[in-house]
């Protein structure tokens, strides 16, 4: 497995695996993603599984998890491993996601897991746009499974990346 170009933070990487930090986290940061349940299952460099209850929070009305509720879970799967590389480079560096895609292959009806193993890839980007002051943009994978394996969606954002100029 490659390594990526520096040190991951080890206190965030705590923070997010805690319930009671990630709790705090997303409650202060992002409310709706408390209210439906988000919970971070793994973390650290190289990946990010986000889960996602099904439950009255997050069904739509054909008795499966709501697409949008699918997308947050996933796209926090990306983004909390960009917010490790830019929290770990000690730089300031902003990030946006740019675009989206996604395909659903069968009906979510049980908790459901959002996996990215992009880490190194996000890593590298944002040591690229340090060293170089570019901006990068980034393809970043991330694929919903419920718990027997069955593949529920996938998912692509296009995040960007870039260094932010000192005042």
């Amino acid at each position: 497995m490659n390594q990526p170009p520096f040190p991951a933070d080890e206190k965030l990487i705590k923070q997010m695996r805690s319930r009671l930090g990630f709790g705090a986290y997303l409650g202060a940061k992002l409310p709706l993603a408390a209210f439906a349940g988000l919970r971070i299952d793994e973390f650290d460099a190289s990946k990010c599984a986000v889960s996602l209850p099904y439950g009255w929070r997050t069904q739509n009305p054909f008795q499966s998890i709501y697409f949008a509720a699918q997308c947050m879970a996933a796209e926090l799967s990306t983004g909390a491993l960009a917010m490790l590389a830019i929290q770990s480079s000690k730089e300031s560096v902003s990030m946006l996601v740019t675009n989206m895609n996604a395909s659903f292959g069968k009906k979510a009806t049980e908790r459901s897991t959002f996996l990215c193993t992009d880490g190194i890839k996000v890593f590298e980007a944002i040591d690229h746009t340090i060293k170089t002051g570019e901006g990068v943009t980034l393809d970043m994978h991330t694929i919903g499974t419920m718990p027997n394996g069955e593949q529920i969606s996938e998912f692509t954002f296009q995040w960007s990346f870039k260094k932010r100029r000192r005042k």
